[in-house]
């Protein structure tokens, strides 16, 4: 790859502009107003348990510096579009976590989004439905919401100012899990076509994964995740079906991996595992594994420790692969 002189100070700018995104304001910022629903009517799968179900997204922060809401019972999952100012034509689907419990809005979506909008990345904030919420997919309803917004985005890339081969998927925790399926289960077909979106592949062309749940089975799997994703008691087929490093393949998209060895939560032994099965499939990877940081630090939880780099990291990696190269 050549790179010319003004190239690298379009590098040098996104990446101070990451920095100053990361600055922590007195009072919190607005919400995008442009957002998408992903299905053009009830959301596959829908039934009476279902229709029962009423949305919430409750807030848990009193400090007006910042939001702090996390989305349950979803019934209408949408994507919220964060245009940059300088778009550079790079796409980033952002998936936050939760644990398949809820789906979080700001520590791992909004206050992401923000940061990578400032490098010109154009972002959308997937807002997801839960597996355990009666869906008749069950543990695929995420997946199903996952690959319909990333068809979506790129069937109009046009519309949105990204090219349609630079869109990348960023997922933290369960929905590192969520971004992982859907690197790994590529065009799996878990829902009936509804139009020509569907007939867009929904692979991504990077995968970006923070303190990622990678596995099902015991020791290090994170049984909050399991037990909303498969139940309290899953077969050992479902366990085998829905651990990522049991389903790498050639055709994963380059990943990025990131994991504090301090994490109780979700083990780093998670990360550690994908990164092994993503390098015996020869997908280009690249990993740290940072001493401290504990989990679900997104943006504002892990400044002034040593992976607070970690959005400049991802740039500078994501400059190297292609994603964010015009």
């Amino acid at each position: 790859m050549r790179l010319d002189r003004r190239g690298l100070l379009l590098g040098a700018t996104g990446l101070a502009a990451t920095r100053a995104a990361r600055a922590q304001p007195t009072v919190a910022p607005p919400d995008p107003t442009e957002f998408i629903r992903l299905w053009p009517g009830q959301a596959p799968g829908a039934n009476d348990t279902t229709r029962a179900l009423v949305p919430e997204v409750p807030e848990r922060s009193s400090n007006p510096a910042y939001r702090d809401r996390y989305a349950r019972y979803t019934t209408e999952p949408l994507m919220h579009i964060l245009r940059p100012e300088r778009p550079t034509g790079a796409g980033l689907l952002l998936i936050p976590g939760g644990g398949y419990r809820w789906a979080v809005v700001d520590k791992e979506g909004m206050d992401c989004a923000r940061v990578f909008a400032a490098a010109g990345i154009t972002c959308f904030i997937l807002r997801y439905r839960l597996p355990a919420d009666g869906w008749d997919a069950g543990p695929d309803a995420p997946l199903q919401d996952a690959q319909r917004a990333m068809r979506l985005i790129r069937a109009h890339a046009a519309a949105f100012g990204v090219d349609p081969g630079r869109i990348a998927v960023l997922g933290a925790s369960a929905g590192g899990h969520l971004a992982g399926m859907l690197s790994s289960r590529i065009d799996a077909p878990i829902y009936q076509p509804l139009d020509a979106t569907d007939a867009v592949t929904s692979r991504p062309d990077a995968s970006i994964l923070l303190y990622p749940v990678t596995t099902m089975a015991a020791p290090h799997a994170h049984a909050g995740s399991r037990d909303h994703l498969l139940g309290p008691m899953p077969s050992g087929e479902n366990i085998a079906r829905y651990s990522l490093q049991t389903l790498v393949t050639s055709d994963n998209p380059p990943t990025f991996l990131l994991h504090a060895m301090d994490d109780e939560a979700v083990p780093p032994e998670n990360g550690m595992m994908l990164h092994a099965a993503l390098r015996a499939a020869r997908v280009p990877t690249e990993a740290h594994f940072f001493q401290e940081g504990g989990h679900g630090f997104g943006i504002r939880l892990i400044e002034g420790k040593p992976a607070a780099v970690w959005p400049e990291l991802v740039v500078a990696w994501g400059r190297r692969n292609g994603w964010l190269v015009a």
